[in-house]
């Protein structure tokens, strides 16, 4: 009788985890059914739009896509896929965040390894949301000798708290908390 009550009770403690695991899952992608279903309506025309339009921008000439680990990764993976001039890559890994808010203060976990003085640069971002740290990482890169402009997929712009100028955005998007892609 024992045993079967602690087998009865195990099996309701698994059943319980579960359920307490698809509740997590679930609010950790509500922003999903909304971002999916605009992606797949808008997917090819949008992207396509925008990498035409880089290509049109760098026709004849070459660019440094400075991709920004770790987020970005598959992002720019699709975008290259997209581009038929000469592109050049090169990965950073910055951080302007404190313990526990933005210190403003940019901190670069791993440089770049190409030269950017006089190239055009493409930076490309996962996900803009105060725009703190991308401002840092232009300035510095502009101060290095670049012409950079700014590619990310989502921007958050309910969430900025410093101005930047992005030329090719993917999808604006509420102020959530998103996952997957690479994020």
């Amino acid at each position: 009788m024992e045993t079967a009550l602690i087998n009865m009770f195990m099996g309701m403690g698994v059943v319980f985890l579960v359920l307490i695991l698809i509740s997590l899952i679930i609010n950790c992608f509500k922003i999903f059914p909304y971002l999916e279903k605009k992606i797949k309506s808008n997917k090819d025309i949008q992207a396509q739009n925008e990498m035409e339009q880089i290509n049109k921008d760098y026709a004849g000439k070459d660019i440094v896509l400075m991709i920004i680990l770790k987020g970005s990764v598959v992002f720019s993976a699709d975008l290259m896929r997209y581009l038929n001039i000469n592109v050049s890559l090169d990965f950073m890994q910055v951080s302007s965040y404190g313990s526990s808010s933005v210190s403003g203060e940019l901190k670069i976990l791993k440089d770049g390894q190409i030269d950017v003085n006089g190239k055009n640069v493409i930076v490309a971002e996962d996900i803009i949301d105060s725009g703190n740290t991308l401002s840092a990482l232009v300035k510095l890169l502009k101060k290095r000798g670049a012409n950079v402009e700014i590619c990310t997929l989502l921007s958050k712009p309910a969430r900025r708290e410093t101005q930047v100028d992005v030329k090719y955005e993917g999808f604006e998007i509420p102020d959530e908390f998103v996952v997957g892609y690479g994020m």
